[in-house]
């Protein structure tokens, strides 16, 4: 019976891909940080393993236990909205760390296996938003255009001995909370895109907003793509106490 380790099955695509595989008869690793099986299928063909793609103790612990494996998913990763210059780079680094090097070290560490069987897959998950420029991505979608560039390299290297390594670019997913971690990890609120703006008795209608206005709670307002509110950082019209806000327009990215 062919066994396949995924990462990143706490929700959305992992247990996605972990249901996929048990429906065709395979073994199923399925890894997260925090082990639960919370809306994984109920199986014989299951384990749930802990794993931290950007700790080398944890991905040797989770091998070790898991076997020998015939195909890998990397699907781990973490999502980031925000534009360039409101974003801290120790939250940039730590996502290039998830989403990138956590890739590249499970890679690594499954290879010496399949190398020696001179067979394997292994199918790394990007996203979509590589295919064209989005406004307030730009980071999430380099680490993502990184796995890209990697993948396609690496599949040389390894084809030299019978592996394969393919590349999945998928697109949105409603039914997940990817988008809404990514603004959560940014200490900003979502909108839903489908509300409406309260009114009340004698209340001025607001002016419809430009396209991709960033508002803030202090009131700060500016396109997105020249940001002028310091929160967290620059010059502010008037201290700020309160979260970003993402506004309706940028909401409809969220699920990306």
């Amino acid at each position: 019976m062919p066994r396949i380790l995924i990462t990143g099955c706490s929700s959305g695509f992992g247990q996605a891909i972990a249901a996929r595989f048990l429906d065709e008869g395979w073994e199923v690793v399925a890894t997260m940080r925090t082990p639960a099986a919370e809306g994984l299928p109920i199986s014989e063909r299951l384990r749930t393993l802990p794993l931290d793609v950007t700790q080398p103790l944890s991905i040797e612990a989770a091998l070790a236990e898991a076997g020998p494996i015939d195909a890998l998913v990397n699907n781990a990763g973490v999502g980031m909205l925000n534009v360039l210059e409101g974003t801290a780079i120790d939250k940039a680094r730590e996502l290039f760390e998830i989403n990138v090097l956590g890739t590249m070290a499970m890679t690594q560490a499954v290879m010496p296996a399949m190398r020696q069987r001179r067979a394997g897959v292994i199918v790394n998950i990007s996203s979509s938003v590589t295919l064209r420029p989005l406004p307030a991505l730009s980071i999430y979608s380099a680490s993502k255009a990184a796995v890209n560039a990697f993948t396609q390299s690496f599949a040389l290297e390894a084809a030299e001995f019978g592996v394969r390594a393919r590349l999945v670019l998928p697109g949105s997913a409603p039914e997940t909370s990817f988008g809404k971690n990514a603004v959560a990890r940014m200490g900003m609120e979502p909108t839903d895109p489908s509300s409406k703006p309260m009114s009340s008795p004698g209340a001025t209608r607001p002016r419809r907003r430009q396209p991709w206005m960033w508002q803030t709670r202090c009131g700060a307002r500016s396109p997105i793509s020249t940001p002028r509110c310091g929160c967290p950082q620059g010059p502010m019209p008037r201290p700020c106490s309160g979260k970003r806000v993402a506004s309706r327009h940028e909401a409809r990215f969220l699920k990306l």
